[in-house]
Protein backbone atom coordinates (compact mmCIF):
# COMPACT_ATOMS: atom_id res chain seq x y z
CA UNK A 1 0.00 0.00 0.00
CA UNK A 2 0.97 3.68 -0.89
CA UNK A 3 0.14 6.07 2.10
CA UNK A 4 -0.61 9.55 1.30
CA UNK A 5 0.23 12.40 3.43
CA UNK A 6 -1.41 15.60 2.79
CA UNK A 7 -3.08 18.16 5.85
CA UNK A 8 -6.32 17.95 4.89
CA UNK A 9 -8.28 14.77 3.05
CA UNK A 10 -10.72 16.03 0.89
CA UNK A 11 -13.34 14.07 -1.41
CA UNK A 12 -11.46 15.75 -4.16
CA UNK A 13 -7.94 14.57 -2.99
CA UNK A 14 -9.17 10.76 -2.79
CA UNK A 15 -10.65 10.93 -6.67
CA UNK A 16 -7.86 11.96 -8.09
CA UNK A 17 -4.98 10.03 -6.12
CA UNK A 18 -7.62 6.80 -6.04
CA UNK A 19 -8.04 7.35 -9.73
CA UNK A 20 -4.55 7.22 -10.90
CA UNK A 21 -2.80 4.91 -8.34
CA UNK A 22 -6.14 2.90 -8.07
CA UNK A 23 -8.14 2.51 -11.33
CA UNK A 24 -4.92 2.79 -13.71
CA UNK A 25 -2.02 1.51 -11.96
CA UNK A 26 -3.24 -1.04 -9.75
CA UNK A 27 -1.81 0.09 -6.94
CA UNK A 28 -3.34 0.67 -3.09
CA UNK A 29 -3.63 3.58 -1.49
CA UNK A 30 -3.93 4.79 2.18
CA UNK A 31 -4.21 8.52 3.45
CA UNK A 32 -3.59 9.95 6.23
CA UNK A 33 -3.45 13.67 8.04
CA UNK A 34 -1.40 12.86 10.99
CA UNK A 35 2.43 13.39 10.76
CA UNK A 36 3.28 10.86 12.90
CA UNK A 37 1.65 8.28 10.86
CA UNK A 38 3.60 9.36 7.70
CA UNK A 39 6.89 9.36 10.11
CA UNK A 40 5.67 5.87 11.40
CA UNK A 41 4.62 4.08 8.27
CA UNK A 42 7.44 1.65 7.03
CA UNK A 43 6.27 1.03 3.72
CA UNK A 44 6.08 3.20 0.47
CA UNK A 45 4.98 6.98 1.25
CA UNK A 46 4.74 10.42 -0.43
CA UNK A 47 3.49 13.83 1.13
CA UNK A 48 1.06 15.89 -0.78
CA UNK A 49 1.02 19.51 -0.53
CA UNK A 50 2.67 23.09 -0.44
CA UNK A 51 5.61 22.03 1.41
CA UNK A 52 7.77 18.64 2.21
CA UNK A 53 7.58 17.68 5.70
CA UNK A 54 11.38 16.14 5.51
CA UNK A 55 13.26 14.13 3.02
CA UNK A 56 10.05 11.56 1.92
CA UNK A 57 8.83 11.66 -1.55
CA UNK A 58 6.65 14.79 -2.65
CA UNK A 59 4.87 16.25 -4.59
CA UNK A 60 3.81 19.42 -4.52
CA UNK A 61 0.44 20.51 -4.79
CA UNK A 62 -1.77 23.24 -7.07
CA UNK A 63 -4.42 24.06 -4.52
CA UNK A 64 -7.49 22.70 -6.07
CA UNK A 65 -8.24 19.43 -4.76
CA UNK A 66 -8.35 21.72 -1.11
CA UNK A 67 -10.91 24.14 -2.68
CA UNK A 68 -15.11 23.57 -3.02
CA UNK A 69 -17.25 24.88 -5.34
CA UNK A 70 -16.30 26.03 -9.04
CA UNK A 71 -14.75 29.41 -10.34
CA UNK A 72 -13.06 30.70 -13.01
CA UNK A 73 -8.93 29.11 -13.78
CA UNK A 74 -6.20 30.18 -15.72
CA UNK A 75 -4.71 27.38 -17.28
CA UNK A 76 -1.56 27.72 -19.37
CA UNK A 77 -0.85 23.52 -21.07
CA UNK A 78 3.08 22.99 -21.48
CA UNK A 79 4.88 20.34 -22.73
CA UNK A 80 6.39 17.28 -21.11
CA UNK A 81 7.98 15.40 -22.70
CA UNK A 82 5.82 12.82 -24.95
CA UNK A 83 2.38 14.73 -23.99
CA UNK A 84 1.26 17.85 -22.46
CA UNK A 85 -0.10 19.00 -18.82
CA UNK A 86 -0.85 21.99 -16.41
CA UNK A 87 -0.70 23.52 -13.16
CA UNK A 88 3.44 23.30 -13.29
CA UNK A 89 4.96 23.41 -9.33
CA UNK A 90 8.36 24.45 -8.15
CA UNK A 91 11.62 22.10 -8.74
CA UNK A 92 10.95 20.96 -5.43
CA UNK A 93 8.29 18.33 -6.43
CA UNK A 94 9.24 15.28 -8.11
CA UNK A 95 6.70 15.73 -10.62
CA UNK A 96 7.31 18.86 -12.62
CA UNK A 97 3.01 19.29 -12.56
CA UNK A 98 0.54 18.38 -9.73
CA UNK A 99 -1.06 15.62 -12.33
CA UNK A 100 -3.82 15.09 -9.28
CA UNK A 101 -5.41 17.91 -9.69
CA UNK A 102 -4.91 18.30 -13.64
CA UNK A 103 -6.71 14.97 -13.96
CA UNK A 104 -9.76 15.62 -11.33
CA UNK A 105 -10.10 18.97 -13.72
CA UNK A 106 -10.56 17.00 -16.56
CA UNK A 107 -12.41 14.08 -15.50
CA UNK A 108 -14.69 16.24 -12.88
CA UNK A 109 -15.79 18.36 -16.48
CA UNK A 110 -14.95 21.40 -14.20
CA UNK A 111 -14.99 23.06 -17.45
CA UNK A 112 -18.40 22.03 -18.59
CA UNK A 113 -19.93 23.64 -15.04
CA UNK A 114 -18.20 27.48 -15.95
CA UNK A 115 -20.21 29.73 -18.28
CA UNK A 116 -20.32 28.92 -21.85
CA UNK A 117 -22.54 28.67 -25.27
CA UNK A 118 -24.10 25.38 -25.60
CA UNK A 119 -24.93 23.88 -29.31
CA UNK A 120 -28.48 23.54 -30.92
CA UNK A 121 -29.09 20.35 -28.80
CA UNK A 122 -27.92 21.86 -25.57
CA UNK A 123 -24.47 20.55 -25.28
CA UNK A 124 -21.22 21.48 -24.34
CA UNK A 125 -19.52 21.88 -27.47
CA UNK A 126 -15.86 20.63 -27.93
CA UNK A 127 -14.96 24.08 -29.09
CA UNK A 128 -15.17 25.15 -25.62
CA UNK A 129 -12.69 22.21 -24.42
CA UNK A 130 -9.54 22.54 -23.22
CA UNK A 131 -8.37 19.42 -25.36
CA UNK A 132 -9.37 20.67 -28.46
CA UNK A 133 -7.77 24.32 -27.63
CA UNK A 134 -4.74 22.57 -26.68
CA UNK A 135 -5.02 19.84 -29.39
CA UNK A 136 -4.36 16.91 -26.51
CA UNK A 137 -8.12 15.43 -26.80
CA UNK A 138 -6.96 12.15 -29.13
CA UNK A 139 -4.47 11.45 -25.97
CA UNK A 140 -5.35 9.42 -22.92
CA UNK A 141 -3.08 12.27 -20.87
CA UNK A 142 -4.26 11.22 -17.64
CA UNK A 143 -3.20 7.60 -17.78
CA UNK A 144 -0.18 8.94 -19.67
CA UNK A 145 0.64 11.37 -16.33
CA UNK A 146 0.02 8.27 -14.25
CA UNK A 147 2.54 6.24 -16.08
CA UNK A 148 4.75 8.55 -15.34
CA UNK A 149 4.04 9.14 -11.40
CA UNK A 150 4.97 5.07 -12.05
CA UNK A 151 8.05 5.80 -13.00
CA UNK A 152 8.90 7.56 -10.27
CA UNK A 153 7.16 5.67 -7.95
CA UNK A 154 9.61 2.21 -8.90
CA UNK A 155 12.40 4.80 -8.23
CA UNK A 156 12.10 5.36 -4.60
CA UNK A 157 10.06 2.11 -4.23
CA UNK A 158 11.39 -0.88 -6.36
CA UNK A 159 9.44 -3.73 -4.51
CA UNK A 160 6.49 -1.80 -4.98
CA UNK A 161 3.24 -3.73 -6.25
CA UNK A 162 1.25 -3.09 -9.08
CA UNK A 163 -1.53 -5.28 -10.16
CA UNK A 164 -1.21 -6.75 -13.92
CA UNK A 165 -3.37 -5.40 -16.51
CA UNK A 166 -3.96 -5.45 -20.10
CA UNK A 167 -5.57 -3.31 -22.43
CA UNK A 168 -9.60 -3.82 -22.95
CA UNK A 169 -11.82 -2.99 -26.22
CA UNK A 170 -15.47 -2.53 -25.99
CA UNK A 171 -17.52 -1.60 -28.57
CA UNK A 172 -20.39 -0.12 -28.88
CA UNK A 173 -23.48 -0.03 -31.53
CA UNK A 174 -25.92 2.74 -30.64
CA UNK A 175 -29.26 1.36 -32.28
CA UNK A 176 -31.38 4.62 -33.81
CA UNK A 177 -32.50 3.34 -36.07
CA UNK A 178 -32.54 -0.62 -36.19
CA UNK A 179 -35.08 -0.47 -39.37
CA UNK A 180 -35.05 1.50 -42.41
CA UNK A 181 -38.60 0.55 -44.05
CA UNK A 182 -40.10 -2.27 -41.27
CA UNK A 183 -41.94 -1.74 -38.39
CA UNK A 184 -42.52 2.23 -39.27
CA UNK A 185 -46.94 1.07 -39.34
CA UNK A 186 -48.76 2.43 -42.63
CA UNK A 187 -48.55 6.11 -41.76
CA UNK A 188 -44.84 6.28 -41.67
CA UNK A 189 -44.56 4.11 -44.77
CA UNK A 190 -46.81 5.96 -46.49
CA UNK A 191 -44.66 8.94 -45.78
CA UNK A 192 -41.84 7.40 -46.51
CA UNK A 193 -43.28 6.21 -49.79
CA UNK A 194 -44.38 10.00 -51.05
CA UNK A 195 -41.22 11.67 -49.60
CA UNK A 196 -39.64 8.98 -52.22
CA UNK A 197 -41.42 9.50 -55.34
CA UNK A 198 -41.56 13.32 -54.76
CA UNK A 199 -37.39 12.96 -55.18
CA UNK A 200 -37.42 10.20 -57.95
CA UNK A 201 -35.96 8.05 -55.76
CA UNK A 202 -37.72 4.98 -57.79
CA UNK A 203 -34.82 2.96 -56.40
CA UNK A 204 -35.36 3.09 -52.71
CA UNK A 205 -38.95 2.89 -53.76
CA UNK A 206 -38.54 -0.88 -54.73
CA UNK A 207 -36.26 -1.85 -51.71
CA UNK A 208 -39.10 -0.11 -49.88
CA UNK A 209 -41.50 -2.64 -51.06
CA UNK A 210 -38.72 -5.83 -51.56
CA UNK A 211 -38.70 -5.20 -47.50
CA UNK A 212 -42.29 -4.62 -46.80
CA UNK A 213 -43.33 -7.83 -49.19
CA UNK A 214 -40.75 -10.25 -47.40
CA UNK A 215 -38.50 -10.45 -50.15
CA UNK A 216 -35.52 -8.93 -48.91
CA UNK A 217 -33.50 -8.18 -45.82
CA UNK A 218 -34.04 -4.64 -44.04
CA UNK A 219 -30.67 -2.75 -44.80
CA UNK A 220 -30.40 -1.35 -41.41
CA UNK A 221 -31.02 -4.78 -39.39
CA UNK A 222 -27.37 -5.64 -39.37
CA UNK A 223 -27.86 -6.95 -36.03
CA UNK A 224 -27.62 -11.28 -37.05
CA UNK A 225 -23.88 -10.20 -38.78
CA UNK A 226 -23.06 -8.13 -35.57
CA UNK A 227 -24.12 -11.20 -33.41
CA UNK A 228 -22.22 -13.81 -35.31
CA UNK A 229 -19.16 -11.17 -35.48
CA UNK A 230 -19.33 -11.08 -31.41
CA UNK A 231 -19.83 -14.50 -30.82
CA UNK A 232 -16.55 -15.38 -32.19
CA UNK A 233 -14.67 -12.65 -29.38
CA UNK A 234 -14.88 -12.57 -25.69
CA UNK A 235 -14.94 -9.33 -25.79
CA UNK A 236 -17.54 -6.94 -24.23
CA UNK A 237 -19.99 -5.44 -26.45
CA UNK A 238 -23.10 -3.35 -25.33
CA UNK A 239 -26.06 -2.82 -27.81
CA UNK A 240 -27.79 0.85 -27.11
CA UNK A 241 -31.95 1.10 -28.07
CA UNK A 242 -33.83 3.61 -28.07
CA UNK A 243 -37.29 3.09 -26.68
CA UNK A 244 -38.95 6.77 -26.01
CA UNK A 245 -39.49 8.93 -28.91
CA UNK A 246 -36.62 9.57 -31.40
CA UNK A 247 -35.50 13.05 -32.59
CA UNK A 248 -36.61 12.99 -35.71
CA UNK A 249 -39.55 11.53 -38.03
CA UNK A 250 -37.81 9.66 -40.05
CA UNK A 251 -35.85 7.68 -37.02
CA UNK A 252 -39.32 6.94 -35.29
CA UNK A 253 -40.68 3.59 -34.86
CA UNK A 254 -43.19 1.78 -33.13
CA UNK A 255 -41.57 0.31 -30.27
CA UNK A 256 -44.66 -1.59 -28.65
CA UNK A 257 -44.51 -3.87 -31.54
CA UNK A 258 -43.57 -7.61 -30.62
CA UNK A 259 -40.71 -8.07 -33.59
CA UNK A 260 -38.56 -5.19 -31.94
CA UNK A 261 -39.03 -6.56 -28.68
CA UNK A 262 -37.85 -9.71 -29.76
CA UNK A 263 -34.98 -8.32 -31.67
CA UNK A 264 -33.89 -6.81 -28.21
CA UNK A 265 -34.16 -10.01 -26.92
CA UNK A 266 -32.37 -11.89 -29.65
CA UNK A 267 -29.43 -9.14 -28.73
CA UNK A 268 -29.98 -9.72 -24.96
CA UNK A 269 -29.41 -13.49 -25.29
CA UNK A 270 -25.25 -12.93 -26.58
CA UNK A 271 -24.92 -9.27 -25.76
CA UNK A 272 -25.05 -6.24 -23.07
CA UNK A 273 -28.36 -5.01 -24.12
CA UNK A 274 -28.05 -0.91 -22.67
CA UNK A 275 -30.86 2.19 -23.07
CA UNK A 276 -30.37 5.14 -25.09
CA UNK A 277 -32.38 7.52 -22.72
CA UNK A 278 -34.78 9.94 -25.28
CA UNK A 279 -33.93 13.21 -26.09
CA UNK A 280 -37.31 14.39 -23.91
CA UNK A 281 -36.63 12.09 -21.09
CA UNK A 282 -32.89 13.52 -19.97
CA UNK A 283 -34.56 16.24 -18.08
CA UNK A 284 -37.04 14.22 -16.51
CA UNK A 285 -36.66 12.11 -13.51
CA UNK A 286 -40.16 10.41 -14.32
CA UNK A 287 -39.42 9.79 -18.08
CA UNK A 288 -35.98 8.38 -17.38
CA UNK A 289 -37.31 6.02 -14.67
CA UNK A 290 -40.52 4.85 -17.24
CA UNK A 291 -37.91 4.34 -20.43
CA UNK A 292 -35.50 2.01 -17.88
CA UNK A 293 -38.69 0.03 -16.60
CA UNK A 294 -39.92 -0.45 -20.23
CA UNK A 295 -36.84 -2.22 -20.90
CA UNK A 296 -36.03 -4.01 -18.37
CA UNK A 297 -39.79 -5.03 -18.79
CA UNK A 298 -38.38 -6.62 -22.09
CA UNK A 299 -35.02 -8.12 -21.34
CA UNK A 300 -36.06 -9.26 -18.12
CA UNK A 301 -32.68 -7.97 -16.82
CA UNK A 302 -31.76 -4.97 -14.76
CA UNK A 303 -30.46 -2.21 -16.44
CA UNK A 304 -26.77 -1.94 -16.01
CA UNK A 305 -25.60 0.60 -19.12
CA UNK A 306 -27.10 3.70 -20.30
CA UNK A 307 -26.37 6.68 -22.81
CA UNK A 308 -28.08 10.01 -23.46
CA UNK A 309 -29.37 10.53 -26.88
CA UNK A 310 -27.25 12.85 -29.02
CA UNK A 311 -24.56 12.52 -26.33
CA UNK A 312 -26.56 15.12 -24.37
CA UNK A 313 -24.93 14.98 -20.92
CA UNK A 314 -26.34 18.06 -18.54
CA UNK A 315 -24.14 18.07 -15.67
CA UNK A 316 -25.04 17.60 -13.07
CA UNK A 317 -28.87 16.67 -13.44
CA UNK A 318 -28.50 13.90 -16.07
CA UNK A 319 -25.70 11.63 -13.86
CA UNK A 320 -27.41 12.54 -10.87
CA UNK A 321 -30.43 11.01 -12.42
CA UNK A 322 -28.81 7.97 -13.52
CA UNK A 323 -27.41 7.98 -9.70
CA UNK A 324 -30.70 7.90 -8.73
CA UNK A 325 -31.91 5.34 -10.80
CA UNK A 326 -28.97 3.31 -9.71
CA UNK A 327 -27.68 3.01 -13.54
CA UNK A 328 -23.89 1.68 -13.00
CA UNK A 329 -22.36 2.79 -16.16
CA UNK A 330 -23.38 5.15 -18.63
CA UNK A 331 -21.56 5.95 -22.24
CA UNK A 332 -22.27 9.39 -22.95
CA UNK A 333 -18.64 10.55 -22.59
CA UNK A 334 -17.66 11.84 -25.93
CA UNK A 335 -17.76 14.40 -28.32
CA UNK A 336 -20.40 13.64 -31.18
CA UNK A 337 -18.41 14.76 -34.08
CA UNK A 338 -14.70 14.94 -32.56
CA UNK A 339 -12.63 11.89 -32.16
CA UNK A 340 -10.64 12.45 -28.65
CA UNK A 341 -11.17 11.42 -24.94
CA UNK A 342 -13.69 14.13 -23.72
CA UNK A 343 -12.76 13.72 -20.10
CA UNK A 344 -8.40 13.42 -20.55
CA UNK A 345 -8.57 9.38 -19.44
CA UNK A 346 -9.06 5.82 -21.26
CA UNK A 347 -10.18 4.39 -18.24
CA UNK A 348 -13.35 3.83 -16.51
CA UNK A 349 -14.02 6.54 -13.60
CA UNK A 350 -16.52 7.43 -11.41
CA UNK A 351 -18.63 10.70 -11.96
CA UNK A 352 -17.44 13.53 -8.89
CA UNK A 353 -20.28 15.78 -8.63
CA UNK A 354 -18.81 19.29 -8.17
CA UNK A 355 -22.17 20.96 -6.82
CA UNK A 356 -22.21 18.43 -3.77
CA UNK A 357 -18.65 17.46 -3.65
CA UNK A 358 -19.00 13.92 -3.65
CA UNK A 359 -17.94 10.86 -5.75
CA UNK A 360 -20.76 8.96 -6.82
CA UNK A 361 -20.83 5.01 -7.49
CA UNK A 362 -22.05 5.76 -11.54
CA UNK A 363 -19.09 4.79 -13.60
CA UNK A 364 -18.40 7.10 -16.34
CA UNK A 365 -17.25 4.69 -19.75
CA UNK A 366 -15.01 7.22 -21.67
CA UNK A 367 -15.00 6.89 -25.66
CA UNK A 368 -12.63 7.37 -27.98
CA UNK A 369 -15.16 8.73 -30.17
CA UNK A 370 -18.51 8.44 -32.58
CA UNK A 371 -18.30 7.08 -36.35
CA UNK A 372 -19.63 9.99 -37.07
CA UNK A 373 -16.20 11.63 -36.12
CA UNK A 374 -14.51 10.12 -39.23
CA UNK A 375 -17.31 11.65 -42.04
CA UNK A 376 -14.95 13.99 -43.54
CA UNK A 377 -11.78 10.96 -43.59
CA UNK A 378 -10.86 9.03 -46.18
CA UNK A 379 -10.59 4.86 -45.92
CA UNK A 380 -6.68 5.36 -45.09
CA UNK A 381 -7.40 8.63 -42.73
CA UNK A 382 -9.47 6.08 -40.32
CA UNK A 383 -7.16 3.35 -39.95
CA UNK A 384 -4.14 5.71 -39.40
CA UNK A 385 -5.95 7.36 -36.90
CA UNK A 386 -7.40 4.36 -35.22
CA UNK A 387 -4.04 2.60 -34.84
CA UNK A 388 -2.52 5.61 -33.44
CA UNK A 389 -5.25 5.75 -30.95
CA UNK A 390 -5.19 2.13 -29.90
CA UNK A 391 -1.76 2.38 -29.63
CA UNK A 392 -1.62 5.28 -27.44
CA UNK A 393 -4.28 3.46 -25.23
CA UNK A 394 -2.42 0.08 -25.56
CA UNK A 395 0.90 1.77 -24.06
CA UNK A 396 -1.68 2.84 -20.99
CA UNK A 397 -3.42 -0.51 -20.42
CA UNK A 398 -6.59 1.21 -20.69
CA UNK A 399 -10.05 1.20 -22.28
CA UNK A 400 -11.02 1.65 -26.10
CA UNK A 401 -14.54 1.82 -27.00
CA UNK A 402 -15.84 3.40 -30.35
CA UNK A 403 -19.34 3.91 -30.52
CA UNK A 404 -20.88 2.87 -34.14
CA UNK A 405 -24.25 2.61 -35.40
CA UNK A 406 -25.90 -0.26 -36.64
CA UNK A 407 -26.14 1.36 -40.17
CA UNK A 408 -22.55 1.69 -40.37
CA UNK A 409 -22.79 -2.24 -41.44
CA UNK A 410 -26.03 -2.00 -43.97
CA UNK A 411 -25.45 -3.21 -46.96
CA UNK A 412 -24.46 -0.19 -50.04
CA UNK A 413 -22.41 1.72 -46.93
CA UNK A 414 -18.65 2.21 -46.80
CA UNK A 415 -17.41 -1.19 -46.04
CA UNK A 416 -14.59 0.39 -43.68
CA UNK A 417 -16.74 -0.48 -40.11
CA UNK A 418 -17.31 -3.92 -41.16
CA UNK A 419 -13.54 -3.87 -41.70
CA UNK A 420 -12.48 -2.47 -38.40
CA UNK A 421 -14.90 -3.80 -35.85
CA UNK A 422 -13.86 -7.05 -37.53
CA UNK A 423 -9.98 -6.95 -37.64
CA UNK A 424 -9.38 -4.49 -34.78
CA UNK A 425 -12.06 -4.12 -32.04
CA UNK A 426 -13.06 -7.94 -32.07
CA UNK A 427 -10.62 -10.14 -32.66
CA UNK A 428 -8.85 -11.89 -29.95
Amino acid sequence: MLLIYTQKITPRTTYAFKHICKRILGVEVGFTSVIEELIAHKGPKLSYGKQPMGNELFVQAQGLLTEQGVESIDITVKRWEDTVCFFPVSEKSALPFDIFSAAFYLMSRYEEYLPHVKDERGRYPVSESLGYKEKFLQQPVIDIWAYKFKKVLLEHFPHLRFASKTMDIHPVIKSVEPYAFEQKGFFRSLIGYLSDLLRFRLLQVTRRTQVLLGIRRDPNNTFKWLINKAKRSKKPMTFFFLLGEAATFKESINTHRQKFKLLIKYVNDYKEVGLLFSMGSLGAYAMLKKEKEQLEEITNRTLLSSMGSHYLVNLPDFYRNLVELEIKKDFTMVYKDLIGFRAGTCTPFLFYDLDYEIKTPLIVHPLAGTTLGFADKSDMEINKTLEAMLTSVKKVNGTFSLVFSNTDFAAGTNRIWKKIISEKMLQE
